[in-house]
C-alpha cells in the first residue's frame, strides 16, 4: 500500500523540487551567458582539474559526474571540439579512455570558477544562515548515502 506524502511533506517536497531547478538554471545561465559552458560542462572541467595529471578514465569521469556514459562520451565530444578536453587511448589495458584537460580547458575553468562560486554564493549559501546551510548538507549527504546504490551509470 502506499504511503502518500502528507500536505506538509508534499509542501517541503515541491519546495526542494523548486528550488533546486531554479537554482540549477541560474547557475546554469550565469556559466553559459559569461563563459560560453554549461553547468555540465564546468563539472567535467572541474573534475578532470582535481586529479592526478588533469586525467581520469571516462568510466569513472562518468560516476563522478553521475551521468550516463553514452551522454558523457557526447559531452565530452563537445567539450573536444571547443579544444577544452582530448581523449587517450587507456595504454594499461587498452579499454576505454581517459579524459584529460588541456591548457584551454584549464584557462576556462580558472576564468568560470569565480562566476560559478559568487552564483553559489549569492543564490544558495548567503540565502541560508551558517546552521541552515550546515543542516542543508547534513541533510543531502544523508540522501545520497541512502540512495548510493542506485546505478544510472550505464551504456
Amino acid at each position: 500500500m502506499t504511503k502518500w506524502l502528507s500536505a506538509d511533506e508534499q509542501q517541503s517536497w515541491r519546495s526542494f523540487i523548486t528550488a533546486w531547478t531554479l537554482l540549477n538554471h541560474q547557475l546554469n545561465d550565469d556559466l553559459q551567458s559569461r563563459h560560453g559552458m554549461t553547468i555540465a560542462d564546468y563539472e567535467i572541467l572541474v573534475r578532470l582539474s582535481e586529479t592526478e595529471g588533469r586525467r581520469i578514465r571516462m568510466s569513472e569521469l562518468a560516476e563522478a559526474t553521475l551521468a550516463s556514459r553514452s551522454r558523457l562520451s557526447h559531452q565530452v565530444g563537445r567539450m573536444e571540439t571547443a579544444g577544452l578536453v582530448t581523449r587517450e587511448e587507456c595504454t594499461e589495458d587498452r579499454r576505454g579512455s581517459f579524459a584529460v584537460l588541456t591548457d584551454a580547458g584549464w584557462q576556462a575553468l580558472v576564468a568560470a570558477a569565480p562566476t560559478h562560486v559568487t552564483g553559489v554564493r549569492t543564490n544558495l549559501v548567503d540565502v541560508l544562515s551558517k546552521s541552515e546551510f550546515k543542516a542543508l548538507g547534513d541533510a543531502c549527504q544523508k540522501v545520497t548515502a541512502a540512495n548510493d546504490q542506485v546505478s544510472f551509470y550505464g551504456a
